[in-house]
This record gives structure tokens, sequence and C-alpha cells, in this order.
């Protein structure tokens, strides 16, 4: 059975480096998200460093998830003092389980509060795409899906929650996600 990949990229305001108590905030509230999605039905697993460490997400090992990459348009540092990004790659059974960890308890109260750590750009912040059971995206795939997403829009090769597809390329929604008017299943 196919499984969901979703990158999610953005850039902060400051780099995490920053001694300051939002940037702060912003680092300790992130360990706590992702010990609460790694415990949510239909999480499978995301991208770790390899050794664990703290530090440029550019110098870690990130082992089969590949190397670490950003997006064109990522225009700040690469260093430990100066990168100001945070992503994600993870792997998920399905939508509704994704959306239902998104936009629920605390990860859906660190998003409430993006635009105190996050830029504001006309790129998307996040991608899904189905990878094959025995597939382990690397970050090099969710830069490129979303690249596409921005390039193209939603397609089969990168999608959103409000313009889905099922593992088969055709258009899908799950109850409860994207515009009120086209929600069928």
């Amino acid at each position: 059975m196919p499984h969901l990949a979703l990158y999610t990229f953005g850039v902060l305001k400051s780099p995490l480096a920053d001694p300051a108590p939002l940037t702060r905030e912003f680092y300790d509230i992130g360990e706590v998200v992702y010990q609460k999605i790694s415990q949510h039905p239909g999480y499978l697993a995301h991208a770790e460093a390899a050794d664990g460490g703290r530090g440029s997400h550019f110098d870690l090992d990130w082992g089969a998830w590949g190397e670490f990459a950003v997006p064109t348009w990522y225009g700040k540092g690469r260093t430990v003092e100066t990168t100001a990004l945070a992503a994600t790659l993870s792997l998920w059974t399905d939508l509704r389980p994704a959306f239902d960890a998104i936009y629920t308890g605390l990860h859906r109260e660190a998003l409430n509060r993006r635009y105190d750590w996050f830029e504001r750009t006309a790129h998307p912040n996040y991608a899904f795409w189905w990878v094959s059971d025995d597939v382990i995206p690397t970050w090099q795939d969710g830069v490129s899906r979303l690249e596409h997403l921005h390039d193209h829009g939603s397609s089969p090769h990168a999608f959103t929650f409000h313009h889905s597809f099922a593992p088969d390329g055709t258009p899908t929604r799950t109850k409860g996600i994207g515009p009120k008017s086209d929600q069928v299943r």
C-alpha cells in the first residue's frame, strides 16, 4: 500500500541560533510537537539526523533520507549561526491522519502562531506526494515536489490538502479537508 510523503519548508524571521526568546520558544515547541505527532495514528516516520545531533541541517547525516536540500528561493544562511529555516520530511498512511495530526492539538496551536516565527512568502510551505511502501523520500525529493507545486499547482506529482490526489492519480477529497463546496469522500 502506498505511503504519503510530506515535505514542509518555512523561512524563519531569525536564525535558529538567535538567543531571542521567540526563537528559543519556536525551537522548544518544535521538539514537543514532533514528539506528539510521532504518536499520532497514521504517522509512520520522519527524517531525523542519524546521530540525533543538532547543528546546521546542511552538515548533518540524514541517513536514508539523503543529503539535506532547500528550495532555490531560500536565501539565508547555511551555517549553525545563520540557518533560518524549518523543514520536515515525513511519511503517513493517508491524508486524513496527516490532516488530523497537523490541524489539532499542540501542532494546531503552533500553526496559529506561525507568523510570529516565519516570514510570509509567495511560495507554498508544504507538498504531498505518494510513494511506494518501500520508498524513503529524500530531502531533494521534497524540494523538487515543493518547487513543482509552486511552478505548476497541484497535480498527482505534488499536491496540497485542498487539491489532493489518490495514489492512482485521480483527484480526491476527504471530508472536512478543502473548500466546503467540494467535499465528497
